[in-house]
């Protein structure tokens, strides 16, 4: 099977695409698959039975956010791989929906994926916690809150934010070779939850 050229921003037009990209376990598929992977690959990597993300991959590929990238042998088997169809999905701005919408939409994307995110960090705690007692693990982690009063002010902040990270990783963005070692680096900024967090 011929390669398809996955797209580096895939702009979702369509109102069904932008409510499959809210679930939480398939735009957690769609994170995991920037890489060709079966249901079996992803079911190891989400907890979850190939069986229930094989009903969610054929919604996903009905919907063209996934396409099958190729097959592979696995003791007799054939197994089907699948790869998401970008890089990043971008909800476009004329969607059909209210403005107001749209940007619950992009919101609640946003938040499926720090959900995402921070089960995939627990999980690599997990395995460093593991390596701990043999080699050193260098961890670092920074916590701070802001005061942001307007969408004006939260939308200049995010692009100083994201201008500031993208020179800095630039920086000490090292060439992969046998001395380097890589880091995971991942940020993510959210409103303090109403109320307050639930571990005040």
């Amino acid at each position: 099977m011929k390669p398809k050229q996955i797209k580096e921003t895939f702009l979702v037009t369509d109102p069904e695409q932008a409510a499959c990209l809210l679930h939480p376990v398939r735009s957690e598929m769609i994170s995991l698959l920037k890489d060709p992977a079966s249901a079996t690959e992803l079911s190891k990597a989400m907890n979850e039975t190939p069986q229930k993300l094989n009903y969610h991959l054929k919604t996903l590929e009905k919907l063209g956010l996934v396409y099958r990238s190729g097959t592979r042998n696995v003791r007799n088997l054939v197994e089907v791989m699948y790869q998401a169809a970008g890089k990043s999905f971008i909800l476009s701005d004329c969607l059909g929906m209210p403005q107001e919408k749209i940007q619950k939409l992009k919101d609640q994307s946003a938040l499926a994926h720090v959900l995402a995110l921070t089960d995939k960090m627990k999980a690599d705690a997990v395995s460093l916690m593991e390596q701990a007692d043999e080699e050193e693990v260098p961890t670092a982690i920074m916590e701070a809150v802001i005061q942001l009063s307007s969408r004006q002010q939260r939308s200049q902040f995010m692009q100083d934010y994201t201008d500031m990270l993208k020179k800095l990783i630039e920086r000490y963005q090292a060439v992969d070779n046998e001395q380097s070692t890589p880091y995971q680096v991942s940020l993510a900024v959210y409103p303090i939850p109403k109320g307050g967090r639930n571990d005040e």
